[in-house]
């Protein structure tokens, strides 16, 4: 007997498709959760979708629920909101998230989901795995009491580490983009903004978030002496010039990465995954970060909407997918005969 599911994969760089795929049988401790909507990781998912993962970084890059391998064919992804609809008596009919691909259904130990809270609602709650990564460069950065802080790049992760940051007491945070439209969301998450060429200097912190060259240099340019900054973006394949020059021996400047693969050493002793995730969940109780959902299509669209995100052709932050009224077999088991039954 076998039940199904339906799941977005990409077949080669540049390719996806959606698949039917067969669900194992849930255990004793495994939730069988019904996906109720997905969110687009811009920066990773379309670097992605584009073939631009090296080989050295094929096994570190690798998703919690990935199957496949890099560059393709592979399923990837890793911002799912879903429905328990199997599993323990706590779970059963909450929702949850979990860093799982995009999937109508799946299968899953109850301990790789965290469930929502009652104050957060799913279609937000897309935000955790960005905000989770927002938490991490919080506790590796370690604002002091009144620090100058600029966040450049305000795509989705430089966006929500400006909102986390501010919450910190005294701290003055500026959002840095060379896109003048993002002042809107800098805006709604209650940060300052300014263009790249507009940002204020002497800056004890500066965050790294746009994975652009152009990007890094200004971060360096707009540090107080002895300040750092703390590096977001991944590049992929991609090599990075970084001027070493001029003042930045002389200004005893640091450039420090950072990176939510690993917890924080600030809190590693004491603090798990669990803990991060579900600070971040709790974080989302906030109407603030709807801001960074700019975007919206049907799971069956995403073959067709993935290669304009990745091609920049569709702007914006966070691109949310639904799953309404997704037909995946979950109602008919299939015996060997082919006939159908009631699942009970």
């Amino acid at each position: 007997m076998t039940r199904t599911a339906r799941a977005f994969w990409l077949r080669s760089p540049g390719h996806g498709e959606i698949r039917q795929v067969t669900l194992p049988d849930p255990g004793p401790g495994d939730v069988v959760v019904r996906t109720l909507c997905t969110g687009v990781s811009r920066g990773t998912e379309t670097l992605v979708f584009r073939g631009g993962v090296p080989e050295s970084q094929h096994t570190a890059m690798r998703a919690p629920f990935q199957d496949g391998a890099f560059p393709g064919p592979v399923k990837y992804g890793y911002l799912n909101v879903g429905l328990v609809e199997e599993g323990p008596r706590d779970l059963r009919g909450r929702a949850v998230f979990c860093l799982y691909p995009h999937q109508t259904r799946y299968v899953v130990p109850a301990s790789a989901v965290t469930p929502v809270p009652a104050g957060v609602p799913a279609p937000r709650a897309v935000l955790a795995g960005t905000v989770e990564t927002a938490v991490n460069a919080a506790w590796d950065a370690a604002p002091l009491l009144g620090d100058r802080i600029a966040v450049v790049g305000a795509g989705m992760v430089g966006a929500c580490v400006a909102a986390v940051l501010a919450r910190f007491p005294a701290v003055r945070v500026q959002l840095v983009d060379a896109r003048p439209e993002r002042a809107e969301v800098a805006r709604a998450l209650g940060v300052d903004f300014a263009l790249p060429g507009e940002a204020a200097g002497d800056r004890d912190l500066v965050v790294h978030a746009s994975a652009t060259e152009q990007g890094l240099a200004r971060s360096l340019e707009l540090l107080a002496p002895e300040g750092t900054v703390l590096e977001l973006s991944w590049y992929g394949d991609r090599r990075v010039s970084l001027p070493l020059g001029e003042a930045f021996h002389s200004r005893r400047l640091v450039v420090r990465s950072s990176q939510v693969g690993t917890v924080s050493p600030a809190r590693g002793a004491r603090r798990g995954y669990a803990d991060r995730m579900a600070l971040a969940l709790g974080l989302l109780a906030d109407p603030a970060f709807d801001a960074l959902v700019t975007g919206e299509c049907g799971f069956e669209e995403l073959p067709e909407v993935l290669p304009r995100l990745a091609s920049g052709e569709l702007p914006g932050l966070c691109h949310r997918v639904r799953y309404d009224g997704e037909d995946d077999g979950h109602d008919a088991y299939e015996d060997d005969g082919g006939s159908a039954v009631s699942p009970g």
